[in-house]
């Protein structure tokens, strides 16, 4: 077998040995580093995409060199194989492509470099891949299961980049449990929606779309123009995306997702039916995660307990079939129907809160 050698300048990423594909075709190529000084990189390609890893070959490896590398354009491909790999543990799974979801969405937020059409179109064909994969992992858990599930995550220190990860998640159980026949690419689709629905915060500040605290006036009034800024960035004529995903949909879930059921929301005061459908059970979700996923700041609620603070907004703030629906999804931990607080009509799921702003008697927290 003819060695490929690489130096620093192309990227790869390191992945623990017992991830690797086996008695299957290699849909990658495995590296290890060969450097006799520990200081440079010398990778060195030792299985060649195509060929069957047994269990011996991996020992094998395994007592010579301390990690294997897979190219970075070759993510994807690593992605898809551990959605088949039938011994490994889902939260496993979820742990290898929310990482790689928080990476993409590092990419498309990082304000050191040029935001272009051509740096948008590479991060929504590298989200809907993370989504794919995700979909073949999530899609049959009901939201007490995935609640569970997104606890058992670790979290990043920038709210955006989890809470998109979390949001996608539940789009993608709540819009399969909604539709169960429906076809594979709209599940992406709403998953996707969901991952991207706060595009426009690239052109907001980051001190202000990562402060918990209470925002001034002007800066509350900043982060409102967010839908409209992700769909300015959406109507570039020059951006693509993926094959079987709808881009009028994913504009409409970007600029929608904070219009309220009443008319009451932004930016546009949408009424109803008239938002779309996937942004309404975005913004379901946006909500129920903001309130039920534990931060290094804030106390989550128990899931029964964001129910009933939730059911409260049904009709104004939240499409209250929907509610229903997703009620009829949670199997264990129903909503009570007991008289807790309200939340400040003033919430929005898209920032972080150093504490839920409830209006009344205290809540119930989760373990």
């Amino acid at each position: 077998m003819s060695a490929v050698v690489f130096n620093d300048k192309v990227e790869l990423f390191s992945v623990a040995f017992h991830m690797i594909t086996l008695n299957k075709e290699l849909p990658y190529d495995l590296y290890v580093n060969f450097s006799a000084d520990g200081k440079s990189n010398k990778f060195i390609r030792i299985f060649p995409i195509g060929e069957t890893m047994e269990a011996d070959d991996l020992e094998r490896i395994k007592k010579k060199h301390p990690r294997t590398y897979i190219l970075e354009i070759q993510r994807n491909a690593y992605l898809k194989s551990l959605t088949f790999n039938e011994a490994l543990p889902e939260l496993e799974k979820s742990k290898v492509i929310k990482d790689s979801a928080i990476k993409y969405l590092e990419e498309l937020f990082d304000d050191k470099r040029e935001f272009t059409t051509e740096v948008l179109n590479d991060s929504i064909s590298k989200c809907h891949e993370a989504v794919e994969s995700m979909v073949s992992v999530i899609q049959d858990f009901d939201i007490d299961q995935l609640s569970e599930h997104i606890a058992k995550l670790s979290f990043h220190d920038f709210y955006t980049y989890d809470h998109s990860i979390n949001v996608s998640m539940y789009c993608i159980s709540f819009y399969r449990f909604l539709f169960p026949k429906a076809p594979n690419n709209e599940v992406v689709l709403a998953g996707l929606g969901g991952m991207l629905h706060d595009l426009g915060k690239v052109k907001i500040a980051t001190s202000i779309i990562n402060n918990p605290g209470k925002l001034s006036d002007v800066e509350f009034s900043e982060m409102r123009k967010h839908p409209g800024y992700g769909k300015e960035l959406m109507n570039s004529t020059e951006v693509q995306i993926p094959v079987g995903m709808d881009l009028e949909t994913l504009k409409r879930v970007i600029m929608e997702h904070h219009e309220n059921w009443d008319g009451t929301g932004y930016p546009n005061k949408v009424v109803g039916e008239n938002i779309h459908i996937m942004a309404r059970i975005t913004a379901l979700c946006d909500f129920f995660d903001a309130i039920t996923t534990k931060r290094s700041y804030s106390v989550p609620m128990a899931v029964s307990d964001a129910l009933d603070v939730i059911g409260k907004t049904a009709g104004k703030k939240i499409d209250p079939t929907l509610y229903a629906r997703f009620c009829d999804h949670v199997k264990k931990s129903k909503p009570k129907g007991r008289a807790i607080a309200e939340i400040d009509p003033d919430f929005d799921p898209c920032m972080p809160h150093d504490r839920i702003p409830l209006r009344g008697v205290s809540h119930k927290t989760s373990n």
